[in-house]
């Protein structure tokens, strides 16, 4: 998508400029044709004029889904859990370079770890930034929102520019397969917009130089490792797996 375009309809003239000048997104007085943001239920949505089928896409982090998961989630027997570590120590400081939607961020913000949420498409930076900002105001889900940042960067930029963390976590954007779960309506069209990370394999020495103790790759079962490079440990979870890359024991 060339261009990241937001519809001014009924969106506050104050929030239309903050967003403007944070994500660099292209103001549009009349419907705009394809993907675009817009306003709705006092909410940032990501919408399709000509796919009125698909639904608005946005980060709800208290939706009755993403409240169950915090609340019924596994905690620390999650298989993301056990790969990050969180199992042994929940207070980590985890950077998620490819944040996506960010619903991983929240399972790690919710076991207890502060997590800066690396994206660079600036429709999807968009949406998080107003998931954060709806979160904070929401008494059950404040606490999450202190615990998550948004750096709206391209991972390999953020990967050389942030302070060093405990944990980098990566989950490239992997073409799917036809008949995976991946191809749900939701996730073919973030494919649409975002596309497939071309540029994955290059992050991960990069993730492994900032990192403290490991870094992290969720992958599709199916997928071959990152770059070539062989984890150490791996951590098999209902429909992905994680490949860990240890630098130094968790205590």
């Amino acid at each position: 998508m060339s261009v990241a375009t937001l519809w001014l309809d009924g969106l506050p003239t104050d929030y239309a400029d903050h967003l403007i000048q944070r994500f660099g997104l292209d103001p549009a007085t009349e419907r705009p044709s394809g993907w675009h943001l817009a306003w709705a239920t006092q909410q940032l949505v990501l919408r399709h004029t000509d796919l009125p089928k698909q639904g608005d896409i946005l980060v709800d982090f208290a939706s009755g889904a993403a409240n169950y998961r915090r609340q019924f989630g596994g905690g620390k027997d999650e298989a993301i859990a056990k790969a990050c570590g969180l199992n042994k120590k929940r207070d980590l400081r985890i950077i998620d370079a490819t944040a996506g939607l960010g619903r991983d961020a929240l399972v790690m913000a919710n076991l207890g770890a502060s997590v800066t949420l690396v994206e660079r498409n600036p429709l999807v930076a968009a949406l998080l930034h107003d998931g954060l900002r709806r979160a904070a105001l929401l008494p059950a889900t404040a606490e999450l929102a202190e615990r998550m940042q948004l750096c709206f960067s391209a991972a390999s930029t953020a990967l050389t520019e942030l302070p060093a963390a405990d944990v980098v976590y990566l989950d490239p954007m992997f073409p799917p397969r036809e008949k995976s779960a991946l191809v749900k309506k939701e996730m073919r069209a973030f494919h649409d917009v975002v596309g497939n990370d071309t540029d994955a394999d290059a992050l991960l020495p990069a993730a492994l130089a900032l990192a403290s103790y490991r870094v992290v790759v969720k992958r599709p079962g199916y997928a071959d490792v990152l770059a070539g490079v062989t984890p150490q440990l791996v951590v098999k979870g209902k429909n992905n797996r994680f490949d860990v890359y240890i630098k130094q024991a968790i205590k």
